[in-house]
Protein backbone atom coordinates (compact mmCIF):
# COMPACT_ATOMS: atom_id res chain seq x y z
CA UNK A 1 0.00 0.00 0.00
CA UNK A 2 2.63 2.59 1.08
CA UNK A 3 5.82 1.90 -0.70
CA UNK A 4 7.25 4.98 0.45
CA UNK A 5 7.08 3.95 4.19
CA UNK A 6 10.30 1.94 4.65
CA UNK A 7 11.08 -1.18 6.64
CA UNK A 8 11.86 -0.46 10.37
CA UNK A 9 12.61 -3.93 11.78
CA UNK A 10 15.84 -5.65 11.38
CA UNK A 11 17.76 -7.01 9.18
CA UNK A 12 16.17 -3.62 6.99
CA UNK A 13 17.34 -1.51 9.77
CA UNK A 14 20.35 -3.41 11.71
CA UNK A 15 19.74 -1.16 15.00
CA UNK A 16 16.88 -0.45 16.42
CA UNK A 17 14.57 2.55 14.85
CA UNK A 18 14.70 5.74 15.90
CA UNK A 19 11.69 7.97 16.89
CA UNK A 20 11.77 10.13 14.44
CA UNK A 21 11.89 7.53 11.70
CA UNK A 22 8.83 5.34 13.32
CA UNK A 23 7.14 8.80 13.02
CA UNK A 24 8.63 9.64 9.64
CA UNK A 25 6.71 6.19 8.63
CA UNK A 26 3.61 6.97 10.80
CA UNK A 27 3.33 10.29 8.66
CA UNK A 28 3.57 8.47 5.54
CA UNK A 29 0.88 6.33 6.51
CA UNK A 30 -1.56 9.28 7.37
CA UNK A 31 -0.73 11.03 4.21
CA UNK A 32 -1.25 8.14 2.30
CA UNK A 33 -4.88 7.31 4.24
CA UNK A 34 -6.07 10.77 4.11
CA UNK A 35 -5.23 11.48 0.51
CA UNK A 36 -3.36 14.98 1.98
CA UNK A 37 -0.07 15.77 1.92
CA UNK A 38 -1.17 18.36 4.80
CA UNK A 39 -4.12 18.98 6.13
CA UNK A 40 -6.25 21.98 5.98
CA UNK A 41 -6.57 23.73 9.33
CA UNK A 42 -10.00 22.51 10.51
CA UNK A 43 -8.49 19.01 9.74
CA UNK A 44 -4.49 19.78 11.76
CA UNK A 45 -5.32 18.27 15.18
CA UNK A 46 -7.22 14.97 13.77
CA UNK A 47 -4.35 14.66 11.63
CA UNK A 48 -1.91 14.74 14.42
CA UNK A 49 -3.17 12.82 16.61
CA UNK A 50 -3.56 10.18 13.88
CA UNK A 51 -0.03 10.48 13.40
CA UNK A 52 0.90 10.11 17.28
CA UNK A 53 -1.66 7.01 17.81
CA UNK A 54 0.37 5.54 14.59
CA UNK A 55 3.63 5.99 15.80
CA UNK A 56 2.87 4.54 19.59
CA UNK A 57 1.19 1.00 17.61
CA UNK A 58 4.29 0.87 15.47
CA UNK A 59 6.83 1.22 18.67
CA UNK A 60 4.66 -0.99 20.47
CA UNK A 61 4.73 -3.43 17.57
CA UNK A 62 8.56 -3.03 16.64
CA UNK A 63 8.88 -3.73 20.30
CA UNK A 64 7.05 -6.59 20.63
CA UNK A 65 7.95 -8.66 17.60
CA UNK A 66 10.61 -11.70 17.65
CA UNK A 67 12.92 -12.08 14.76
CA UNK A 68 14.17 -15.26 14.58
CA UNK A 69 17.85 -15.95 13.89
CA UNK A 70 18.52 -12.20 14.43
CA UNK A 71 21.28 -13.37 17.25
CA UNK A 72 22.70 -15.59 14.95
CA UNK A 73 23.48 -12.60 12.21
CA UNK A 74 24.39 -9.99 14.60
CA UNK A 75 27.53 -12.36 16.14
CA UNK A 76 28.46 -13.14 12.49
Amino acid sequence: MCRSIKTLRPPALPEEATEEEIRAAALQYVRKVSGFRAPAAHNREVFEQAVETIAGATAELLGGLEIRGAAARRSA
